[in-house]
């Protein structure tokens, strides 16, 4: 990344003497067991990409306008600033005042260009190497992403996009807000894939993003005369799909919790936030399960129906984060602080991670080493970072 030095050696010389307070890179200790297989025959999803939202989104298009991501960032109006989350990481930043201390939206999910191209144009999607973050919001209630330029060739700027439904006909369109967690997110060639917790994912194109008009009544959504509102934000992005989770008789019905890419295996991972069952806890319970569904061959699209490629019970609890890469594995627990590595068998790694920790997301890189990505939701510490994949791989 030889194109991102404006800003990081600065982030680098703070990392290396931040301390163990923010996280200190220990050891690793050993888990007790490693996660187990399950019947993959047990979990499957079904894909819809156009019957149900494709007349809208057709329309808003047209009558709304389309503007690409080069546009969007063209316009980015947030400026992010260097920060250190944990001593080991490479590079980091911290939202602006706004986002950092604003007790109604909170940060969750991570995914970069690097997982929608890969390495091709040194990870550039429409000419931007980016980090996307996903944000949950209290008022109004929906969703968002905050695109984030990671480039020295631009501004240390990023920009929201709401999230939203369409709704109506192609004639006479308009659209809602996503009033989901957003807990995980993963962009694969032009589709941004994001966790519903108790269905599945949506689906969204991010070559569909549309323009909406600022000022006004922030309370506004969807078309109102003849124009279009998303609470004062200049871009949404409207849904283009549903991937709908099943699961076989007598088998828990999946909790998506957090999801990410896996580019070598073509996959998409997910995983659960579970409690043990011993304490007092108002989120699920029990066995943690982590499950992976192949793209259909050759796209960046699932089938109409996937059943899954791999099943596993794991050992871990309180889980916001999830990567894997060729088959090996990361899993963060956010309660304990921890970030464990599993190879794909043998014993798992533990190590000390930051509080607050959320989703997480593998930066592939051809010249330098490859990295991963997680963000922080803690009001007044929310930092976006990345460390080495090598430091934390057994």
């Amino acid at each position: 990344m030889k194109t991102l030095q404006k800003v990081l050696v600065t982030v680098a010389s703070a990392a290396l003497t931040a301390g163990a307070a923010l996280g200190a890179h220990t050891a690793p200790a050993y888990a007790a067991s490693s996660p187990t297989p399950i019947d993959t025959d047990n979990f499957w999803l079904t894909a819809d990409y156009g019957s149900t939202y494709s007349e809208p989104v057709a329309g808003l298009v047209a009558q709304a306008g389309r503007a690409s991501v080069g546009t969007v960032m063209d316009h980015a109006n947030h400026s992010r600033t260097p920060s250190t989350a944990i001593s080991t990481q490479v590079h980091g930043f911290i939202w602006d005042s706004g986002d950092n201390n604003d007790s109604d939206v909170a940060p969750q999910g991570i995914t970069t260009t690097r997982d929608a191209v890969g390495t091709a144009n040194n990870g550039r999607y429409d000419g931007r190497q980016l980090i996307a973050a996903s944000f949950y919001n209290n008022d109004p209630k929906g969703s968002r992403i905050n695109l984030t330029d990671w480039d020295s060739n631009y501004p240390n700027k990023y920009r929201y996009i709401l999230l939203v439904e369409p709704t109506g006909t192609k004639a006479a369109p308009s659209f809602k807000d996503v009033q989901i967690h957003v807990g995980g997110i993963a962009w694969y060639g032009n589709y941004l894939y994001v966790a519903d917790t108790g269905s599945g994912m949506r689906v969204f194109d991010m070559s569909k993003i549309i323009k909406t008009e600022t000022g006004g009544d922030k309370s506004l959504i969807g078309k109102h005369g003849d124009k279009f509102y998303a609470h004062n934000y200049a871009y949404a992005l409207p849904q283009v799909g549903k991937i709908t989770s099943h699961v076989a008789t007598g088998t828990t019905k999946l909790t998506w919790s957090t999801i990410s890419l896996d580019r070598p295996k073509k996959s998409i991972v997910m995983t659960e936030y579970k409690c043990p069952t011993n304490v007092t806890c108002k989120y699920p319970k029990g066995t943690t399960r982590a499950i992976r569904f192949p793209f259909a061959s050759g796209s960046t699209k699932f089938a109409a129906t996937t059943k899954a490629s791999q099943a596993l019970n794991t050992p871990f609890h309180y889980l916001n984060g999830v990567a894997s890469h060729n088959g090996r594995w990361w899993f963060n627990d956010s309660h304990d602080q921890k970030l464990f590595y599993w190879g794909g068998s043998g014993s798992v790694s533990s190590y000390k991670w930051v509080k607050w920790g959320e989703s997480l997301s593998y930066w592939e890189d051809a010249t330098g080493p490859d990295e991963l990505w997680s963000l922080q939701e803690g009001k007044g510490n929310r930092n976006v970072f990345a460390v080495k994949q090598a430091s934390y791989d057994g």
